[in-house]
């Protein structure tokens, strides 16, 4: 619909007030703008509060994309397949025979989950705001996300006059808000509508009190199929002109500024309608009553308490780094040694990604939900992968930087979905391996509900029950970083001990070692040998793949940990200590590299985008320099027997990459791909996708790639470690606010590829052990460091060389 002015006759007289719209300085390093408006979803703005997220397009009718995180195509289905358990027994039997074709077949036939999937992310609708201007005439157009910030505007010169678009997504308020405004008194005139294509229950517009209301509920699926409610409204208020409805949508004329506040609740939190419009009432009306100025300054503080934490400094662009963001990548093709600002940038927009898409509710009677495959962005109603909560890499890299780079707040929705899963879990575990000791087990997928049962029907994801104990790593690392007793004992180590159990029920000895199977390592295919039934097949299911010892060989760990933190004796410490001894270890091949699975199978794809055999090398420690260099230069072949064939071939694989060399202290490498990563992998607006620019946005690389430049520039894993595989491309710089796990703060500074100067501050005391760069010497508070240093609380220890 074009601008309607039916309900309201105006006289357009044009002001003599001209205010050009000259963009604003914007830097190089923090500041994501573009001097036209989105053609397509990946050159959108994303903002977000953490259940509340929108994508802003800036074009002349806007149409800014709406999500809620808890909006899911369903409710829980119970998919556990009633043949599961009938066929372990024999499945194992048939591996161990060396019977893997039909081992697979009968896997994929009796245990997949009925039905396969689960349920998936939905897109809400859309805001739209049609301002009857025609894109061709605006001049000094700027569409702009401040990562400081996190707001994003749009401002532009229309026949003599300024416009200007503000948007910002509020976690103290729990609500999106709008204000828009012309430079000219009474020049803004637009048509506001909330915009959705199915399932939609009711959609009305009304004006009361001087107030527009736009009224959007709606379903998920088709009622039958067991929905997600959802209810929305905007309110709407106008300086200045009238205001009307025109069917669906609100009219204003004559204005000079509009303020529009949005919020969506659904049954998922709320589960009665009538307790849904009580808390669109109460949040839209506290927003309004503040006004946007109000909103804006809580949301603003509150998202720059967080984003403020960290800077990262790897020298200057220049010239470069004042042209616009698209332009920049476009000339990083080519010239990617003159902007590495444009580097740093991305480190902040993936940190922006996870505060936007990672909050805790803040009220204790709803539930969070974490980053998903998507972050929270998402325009289509069944979207790529389903949108879900991918256990086989993608959940746990979206939380890789959370720690490292200051922002542990986010990890609580992590926290909150994976004791959501755990009763499920707890569940699959008895029905489908008769494990019914409090162990749960949980596949390579999930959903908001913490479905637990396999996914999908395929040979090399399906059948993985690793994803409760790499998920129980994220929650080891979380309290490795910060030092909460308190939540180790009450919610983390519960966990730990349930995911431990089922792998004291599920593990059965092969060959002296405690295995798996049927299992597989993500993703990937082996040639089935000449004895082993089908020879040539591809088969990805077989008995204890690398990862899943690795895997196992960090929750054992973990626990262990666990117990000598809590002083915890007893049969979960002796059973770990015990199972942990009897895993197989790391076996490394003819060639010198780490091997995929128990036997040196030829892969189908060399050069596969999963790097799961040295999971052990990054985010797990057992196959790093410091803990066991054989192992690590085996992970080391590996990797670089992967990258050679191809891998890489997505964005979130080309992160995992990057930090992979920063643990093997090869940084050269490390800042190839970093390099690589931008040139290849980045959209306009700064998304990671899938396999390039305008292909499926995934968020999972974003975060990873935040962790990775991180872990070049600082490890603890055995202590902290500064600059461990500073590159020579970045010479000079500095970074502040990173953390080091025992709860450290740190700030470096570099100058021609060596330490200048490091600050690091204690949260919580403890012993610091440390490291500057390829070993060299230093100084700690102007003493020669000569060994573990027992810190206070508070105190502050300043690294020299």
């Amino acid at each position: 619909m074009r601008l309607h002015y039916f309900l309201l006759i105006l006289i357009t007289t044009y002001s003599p007030l001209v205010v050009d719209a000259h963009p604003p300085v914007h830097h190089p390093s923090t500041t994501a703008w573009y001097t036209s408006p989105a053609t397509n979803f990946t050159t959108t703005l994303p903002l977000g509060n953490g259940r509340l997220g929108a994508a802003v397009w800036g074009t002349a009718i806007e149409n800014v994309t709406l999500n809620e995180d808890s909006l899911w195509n369903g409710s829980f289905v119970d998919r556990v397949n009633p043949d599961a358990y009938a066929a372990v027994g024999p499945v194992r039997a048939l591996l161990a025979e060396g019977k893997i074709t039909a081992a697979g077949q009968r896997t994929l036939r009796d245990m997949v989950g009925i039905p396969p999937l689960p349920q998936s992310y939905s897109a809400l609708g859309a805001l739209r705001v049609d301002f009857g201007h025609e894109e061709a005439l605006t001049r000094n157009y700027t569409r702009m996300l401040d990562l400081r910030t996190g707001m994003v505007t749009v401002e532009y010169l229309y026949q003599g006059v300024t416009f200007r678009r503000e948007y910002v997504a509020s976690y103290p308020d729990d609500v999106l808000a709008v204000r828009l405004s012309a430079s000219a008194p009474g020049r803004l005139n637009l048509v506001c509508s909330l915009e959705r294509d199915v399932q939609v229950v009711n959609q009305t517009a009304g004006v009361e009190d001087g107030v527009g209301m736009l009224v959007l509920n709606a379903l998920s699926i088709a009622e039958a199929e067991g929905p997600i409610r959802f209810s929305s409204q905007a309110r709407i208020v106008a300086q200045d002109g009238r205001m009307g409805v025109d069917g669906r949508s609100i009219v204003v004329a004559g204005a000079s500024t509009v303020e529009i506040v949005f919020d969506a609740e659904t049954s998922y939190r709320y589960p009665s309608a009538s307790e849904r419009e009580t808390a669109l009432e109460r949040k839209l009306q506290n927003a309004l009553t503040k006004k946007f100025p109000g909103v804006q300054k809580d949301a603003v503080s509150d998202y720059a308490r967080l984003s403020e934490r960290v800077d990262l400094h790897l020298g200057s662009s220049g010239a470069h780094g004042d042209l616009p963001t698209d332009t920049r990548l476009r000339n990083y093709q080519d010239t990617p040694d003159n902007d590495p600002e444009l580097v740093a940038l991305i480190f902040h927009f993936g940190r922006h990604c996870l505060i936007a898409s990672s909050r805790a509710r803040n009220t204790t009677t709803t539930t969070s939900l974490p980053a998903n495959l998507q972050g929270l962005w998402n325009q289509d109603y069944d979207p790529a992968w389903g949108g879900r909560f991918t256990l086989d890499i993608n959940l746990e890299m979206n939380y890789w930087p959370a720690h490292v780079t200051n922002l542990a707040d986010t990890f609580a929705p992590f926290l909150e979905l994976v004791e959501t899963i755990q009763p499920r879990g707890q569940a699959v575990a008895r029905r489908m391996y008769h494990c019914d000791n409090g162990g749960f087990v949980l596949h390579h997928n999930t959903d908001l509900w913490g479905d637990a049962a396999p996914v999908d029907n395929g040979s090399t994801w399906t059948m993985w029950p690793m994803g409760g104990a790499w998920l129980s790593a994220n929650l080891m690392e979380h309290y490795r970083f910060t030092q909460d007793e308190a939540l180790l004992r009450d919610r983390i180590w519960p966990i730990l001990r349930s995911a431990a159990r089922f792998f004291d029920c599920y593990l059965f000895p092969v060959q002296g070692w405690l295995s798996t199977g049927p299992s597989l390592s993500p993703e990937a295919a082996f040639l089935v040998p000449e004895e082993m039934s089908v020879a040539g097949r591809a088969e990805g299911i077989d008995l204890a793949p690398t990862m899943d010892n690795a895997l196992l060989h960090g929750l054992f760990e973990a626990v262990i940990e666990t117990c000598t933190s809590l002083n915890i004796t007893g049969a979960d410490l002796e059973r770990a200590q015990h199972n942990l001894a009897r895993l197989r270890p790391p076996q490394i091949n003819p060639a010198g590299r780490i091997m995929e699975w128990r036997e040196d199978y030829t892969a189908q794809e060399p050069g596969h985008r999963h790097l799961s055999p040295i999971v052990g090398l990054y985010p797990l420690s057992q196959l790093t320099p410091l803990v066991n260099r054989t192992l690590a230069e085996a992970a080391r072949a590996f990797l670089e027997w992967r990258v050679e064939n191809g891998s890489g071939s997505t964005g979130w694989s080309r992160a995992w990459i990057i930090s992979l060399y920063a643990r093997l202290w090869a940084g050269e490498q490390a800042w190839n791909h970093t390099q690589m990563y931008v040139q290849r992998f980045v959209s306009a607006n700064l998304w990671n996708t899938d396999s390039g620019p305008a292909t499926v946005f995934q968020v999972d690389g974003n975060l990873g790639f935040s962790a990775a430049v991180a872990e070049m520039l600082l490890q603890s894993h055995r202590g902290v470690h500064l600059l461990p595989a500073l590159p020579r491309g970045v010479e000079k710089g500095w970074v502040k606010g990173l953390v080091a796990r025992g709860g450290f703060v740190v700030d470096v500074s570099w100058e021609q590829g060596l330490l200048v100067e490091a600050r690091i501050e204690a949260r919580v005391g403890g012993v610091l052990k440390l490291r500057v760069q390829d070993g060299r010497g230093f100084r700690v508070n102007g003493v020669v460091y000569r060994g573990e240093i027992v810190t206070v609380k508070g105190g502050v220890y300043v690294v020299t060389p």
